[in-house]
């Protein structure tokens, strides 16, 4: 079970989650993903309750609510989706020149 918290302040951390979910239940686990690139917070994060009664209930009271200055998105997390290995890079037109027919 685990809740999506979309437009977060960069500023957020896991305490602060913590607080404002423990007010529906039990926080069992917080993740703030971090860019790989420069290590800043991506603005969303990852929150996973003790029962589905208080993901509910977290979610039907901060949906839409305004915290630290940004209007949350509150819903159920979807599962993530398996990406090919192909890296999207494929075996495309690499060397600028065009195709012949």
């Amino acid at each position: 079970m685990s809740i999506y918290v979309g437009n977060l302040s960069y500023e957020v951390t896991q305490e602060d989650l913590t607080q404002a979910f423990t007010e529906y239940g039990t926080v069992k686990r917080v993740q703030l993903p971090t860019d790989r690139e420069t290590g800043r917070l991506r603005g969303f994060a990852f929150v996973e309750m003790g029962a589905e009664a208080e993901e509910t209930a977290a979610i039907e009271a901060l949906d839409g609510a305004e915290w630290m200055g940004r209007d949350l998105k509150v819903n159920k997390a979807k599962p993530r989706e398996e990406r090919g290995s192909s890296g999207g890079g494929g075996w495309g037109n690499k060397g600028g020149a065009s195709k012949r027919y």
